[in-house]
């Protein structure tokens, strides 16, 4: 027998038993696996105790703390709602704009290592968030001056909201957030809902029409809408990201989590959005929208809520409880819901009260209840009652500075800002001069002031149609800081910084000032040459100014600046308003305010004392001289010169011709054709030959069907009014656009050329802008100033250049007026500049004497001491001002000679009533000097021969800017505009009396020792 035979088999057959036994046991190993794999799962889904131990541990290295100076480790947020609305996503750029401002980084946060690093792989930084910030306003003390919080009205602590409410939003958005069972439990993640969320958005591929609710806890949509672009979630990426920042923000106190869950529901409540109203703008939290949209007291709401329930209370309850669930609800699509979709937002919050009470969180009683209340939704525009301007005049303000500071686009924005401003104005003594100002503005409070009396009101006069405005400066170290800024007007304009008045006098302080640097200048030129060499100098005969100093230094022994200026102002003018003045484009005269000072012969110093005007006009024209020569060269360089007369009479074309073109554009621009046309037509006189050129001109592509109609409806009631046809069509073919040129139409109809084609242009581009219209009128404009040019009209051309020239004079003097603050472009070019007509305002004018109080040093003026901007964040940044060395601008020598001016005026000028000084209550006195201007704007009306046909007083203002002691200076201003202007005739003197009226009211600032003066610096939260 073979028996191997037999055995194979055998053997093959044991051994597909045994590989059989092993698949079945490796099988079996897997599924034990997988099964403690997925008990494993299940435990860690619903203990989260590994997520609680790593992520503990991870938040154990987040932290951040505030340094002095910059910080190199620290992550702004790139946007998102929340921290947009806060600035915190702005504060690059808001460092960037203070420090170009002359602010420096006072202190700045320092992130962890381990807070950056998730920065920097795209987690929202986990700290603390706030839910209700906004602009703080202090003042030097710490007085509150402005507070703004939004949302306004928030849960502080969880114990705060009513159960009810607690449990109705976990019913709907989450409903195991708050199980104490699960101490360790990650709040940003619902397995549940999340895996359904996965399955919807699978179908979704397949089938687009299949609904996928959102997958989010209410951990999670906190970070979307604070912290996610536009507050959506746009990719899967970004949901991962909301899910990983808000796990870690859960488990920063550590791994027992129910404490971060209940204020998951704070946070959730305080800042769900809930759209946007008129008057009101973006509201945030249950508490706003319950105040917006259905007009209710958020605490009273609460109380009910919180209140037992009782047959008395059911129906108030229910409609509490109703108004809430349906902005729970309205969070979804708010702008749908809490607008056009009114009726959707009504049946689904029946369809959740049902719920509610099907799952017993509500009673059927509460349910039934609600069912019945009715949904009464607000959407009328908030109107916010009148406020008073004169108490938020300093406010505004400094929420105006601010918006220009930081680049802010408007208020809204700006008092949203987490930021703490203290500023350096004393709120107690800016109340106490406010009432004053106030005051005086009523019988009793002038006459307790003495304003009733020689150059100030009269008895039948109104105190209460006079505006004051009050502005004062401390000098402090290397800056000088707002103390006080206030006006009685009880409207949003402000005096101080807003008004262009012409007042008078003080403009005779910066033309004082140009005179003496100009003095400077030539002392530089000519004081090192010897007495031959300046007797070989040859000024201009126009140039007095030179011709004086280098007589004067030809002929004295004591060559110093200061002598120089010294006998500078002691120059002599004649007062005599008898002389006609060419200037201005025309000719002018002008007068004296007293009549007594017409035949006088005065020193610049007695005239700047007693402010005599037609002293400081024929300075001022020395000074255009001057400075006409410097810049243009004698006359001989530019009127002999072919070239150089071409150069002027282009450039005067090109300016007039631009002011006429601006002045149409703004007569007819949105005008239709022929309205356009018909505005034209109203001023032609009704002739045929001049209607004719102006139809053909404005519009000469049109038929002549067109023009007779035209022609028929401009000549009714007129002679002209029968003309027959062939009269039309002979006008028709001779007044044509191409039989004439622009200036001969401009002639015949007795219209600026540049207006008809004007019309022209506009009737074929009606949306041209200005720079459009200038750009194509440039042929138009040189051939409408062709006629310049020609020999026959030399005397014309000659006054044209003599302008052009004497507008380059007032640029340079411009410019040195604007180095010392003066706050507008231009000056007004005339003589006239010198008495006030250049207009000014009460804040330059005290930086002008700021300046010579500070021995003619520019150094920084404040109003703000420092900004702190996100406290208890981690972009926490604080803002001072760097400190900055002092820029020379006046040489020491040229304010010495002001400062003697100034004094003169007080001790025996226009401000005498000041000249013992100012005394407080306490008997102390401070020094006063300064500078008064009165002024008495009018609107004058001229007919042909400069005949004056009406003359209408505009405004009236007294000024006088002033400085007290060795710290404070400032300005004060009396004002009254029309139609009340005409009924006064006060002077300066009712600025100075004022002025001494209030030293009690500022006797708690001026008579503080200059070591007790520095403002404290306070610190204060901005989160509630």
């Amino acid at each position: 027998m073979n028996r191997p035979v037999v055995r194979i088999p055998l053997r093959l057959t044991g051994a597909r038993s045994v590989w059989k036994w092993i698949k079945w046991l490796l099988i079996a190993a897997f599924l034990v696996v997988l099964v403690i794999g997925a008990r494993f799962a299940q435990i860690e889904i619903e203990t989260s105790r590994l997520q609680a131990r790593y992520l503990s541990e991870l938040t154990r290295d987040i932290a951040f703390t505030a340094a002095d100076g910059p910080s190199n480790s620290i992550r702004f947020p790139s946007g998102g709602p929340y921290d947009e609305r806060l600035g915190y996503a702005w504060l690059p750029s808001f460092e960037q704009r203070l420090t170009e401002r002359g602010f420096a980084v006072a202190t700045q946060a320092r992130d962890s290592e381990k807070m950056l690093s998730l920065a920097d792989e795209g987690l929202f930084l986990p700290y603390e968030e706030k839910d209700q910030a906004g602009l703080r306003l202090f003042d030097a003390s710490g007085t509150p001056l402005f507070g703004a919080s939004y949302p306004a009205r928030i849960y502080t602590e969880f114990d705060e909201i009513p159960p009810l409410v607690v449990d109705s939003l976990l019913f709907i958005e989450d409903r195991n957030l708050l199980n104490a069972d699960q101490p360790n439990r990650n709040p940003a993640l619902d397995w549940g809902r999340f895996s359904r969320a996965l399955v919807d958005q699978g179908v979704r591929v397949f089938d687009r029409h299949q609904q996928t609710p959102g997958g989010s806890t209410l951990a999670t949509q906190i970070e979307k809408f604070r912290h996610s672009p536009d507050g959506k979630t746009g990719t899967p990426m970004e949901k991962l990201r909301q899910i990983a920042s808000a796990s870690v923000r859960a488990y920063l106190d550590g791994p027992q989590t129910l404490p971060a869950r209940r204020q998951i529901v704070v946070h959730y409540l305080n800042s769900v959005p809930l759209s946007a109203k008129a008057g009101v703008g973006e509201i945030n939290g249950i508490g706003d929208g319950l105040a917006a949209w259905y007009g209710r007291d958020f605490d009273e709401v609460n109380r009910i809520l919180r209140a037992p329930v009782t047959e008395d209370t059911l129906g108030e309850q229910a409609l509490a409880f109703r108004e809430v669930l349906s902005l729970m609800i309205a969070q979804r699509a708010p702008s749908y819901f809490l607008r056009s979709g009114n009726a959707e937002l009504g049946r689904l919050t029946d369809s959740y009260l049902r719920l509610l009470a099907g799952g017993g969180i509500i009673s059927a009683s509460l349910r039934d209840a609600a069912l019945a209340a009715s949904l009464q939704l607000d959407r009328t525009r908030v109107i916010h009652p009148p406020m008073s301007y004169v108490s938020r005049k300093a406010v505004m303000s400094l929420r105006a500075q601010l918006l220009s500071a930081l680049g802010v686009r408007n208020f809204y924005d700006l008092d949203r800002l987490d930021v703490t401003v203290r500023a350096t104005l004393d709120d107690a003594v800016q109340q106490v001069v406010s009432a004053r100002l106030a005051s005086a503005g009523t019988r009793d409070g002038a006459s307790a002031a003495g304003l009733y009396g020689f150059e100030m009101l009269r008895t039948h006069d109104d105190p209460s149609k006079i505006a004051y405005s009050f502005t004062l400066f401390e000098r402090r170290g290397t800056e000088n800081v707002l103390r006080v800024q206030t006006d009685s007007l009880n409207q949003p304009f402000d005096v101080n910084q807003g008004a262009r008045l012409n007042l008078g006098s003080t403009a005779k302080l910066r033309t004082v000032i140009t005179y003496l640097q100009i003095m400077t200048q030539l002392h530089e030129r000519y004081a090192s040459l010897s007495a031959a060499q300046l007797r070989a100098v040859k000024p201009e005969r126009q140039d007095a100014l030179t011709r004086w100093a280098v007589d004067y230094l030809a002929h004295t022994s004591d060559r110093s600046l200061q002598s120089m200026l010294a006998a500078a102002i002691e120059r002599k003018y004649s007062a005599n308003p008898g002389e006609t003045f060419f200037t201005g484009g025309g000719a002018q005269t002008f007068n004296n305010f007293e009549s007594s000072d017409n035949s006088q012969i005065l020193t610049v110093h007695r005239a700047f004392q007693h402010s005599v005007n037609l002293v400081f006009v024929r300075l001022m024209r020395d000074i255009v001289h001057y400075e006409t020569l410097q810049v243009a060269g004698p006359t001989s360089q530019w009127l002999d010169d072919p070239a150089s007369r071409h150069v002027y009479l282009t450039r005067f074309a090109d300016q007039e011709s631009q002011v006429y073109m601006k002045r149409f554009y703004t007569k007819y621009q949105g005008k239709t054709p022929d309205d356009a046309l018909a505005l034209l037509l109203r001023n032609v006189r009704k002739s045929p030959p001049k209607i004719a050129t102006v139809l053909r001109s404005v519009a000469p592509d049109e038929p002549q069907a067109w023009f007779d109609v035209q022609m028929r409806a401009a000549l009714k009631k007129t002679p002209a009014a029968s003309l027959s046809d062939d009269d039309l069509a002979k006008l028709y073919a001779k007044y044509g656009i191409d039989r004439f040129n622009l200036n001969d139409r401009g002639y015949i109809s007795s219209v600026h050329p540049l207006e008809l084609w004007t019309l022209n242009y506009l009737r074929s581009h009606p949306a041209a802008k200005l720079d459009e219209l200038l750009d194509a009128s440039r042929p138009a404009r040189t051939d409408a100033y062709s006629w310049l040019f020609k020999t026959r009209y030399h005397a014309t051309q000659d006054r044209r250049i003599r302008r052009m020239v004497e507008l380059q004079a007032y640029a340079v003097i411009g410019r040195s007026w604007r180095e010392l603050g003066y706050p507008f472009a231009t000056l007004t070019p005339s003589y006239a500049t010198a008495i006030g007509a250049s207009g000014d305002r009460p804040a330059a004018l005290a930086q002008l004497i700021g300046l010579i109080a500070n021995g003619g040093n520019k150094v920084p003026t404040h109003s703000i001491a420092e900004l702190e901007f996100a406290k208890g964040t981690p972009y926490e940044t604080r803002f001072t001002h760097a400190s900055i060395a002092p820029q020379t601008t006046l040489p020491p020598e040229v304010v010495d000679i002001v400062h003697g001016l100034l004094r003169d005026v007080v001790t025996g000028g226009t401000a005498k009533r000041l000249a013992q000084g100012m005394t407080f209550p306490n008997g102390r006195t401070l020094e006063v000097y300064g500078k008064t201007g009165t002024g008495d704007q009018r609107f004058n009306v001229f007919a042909r021969g400069a005949r004056l046909i009406e003359s209408r007083k505009v405004n009236r203002s007294a000024t006088f800017v002033f400085v007290i002691g060795d710290r404070f200076y400032g300005s004060l201003t009396a004002w009254v505009h029309e139609p009340y202007a005409a009924r006064y005739d006060f002077t300066s003197a009712l600025a100075v009396q004022l002025l001494k009226s209030l030293a009690p009211a500022l006797q708690p600032l001026l008579a503080l020792p200059s070591d007790k003066g520095e403002a404290a610096k306070v610190t204060v939260r901005t989160d509630q």
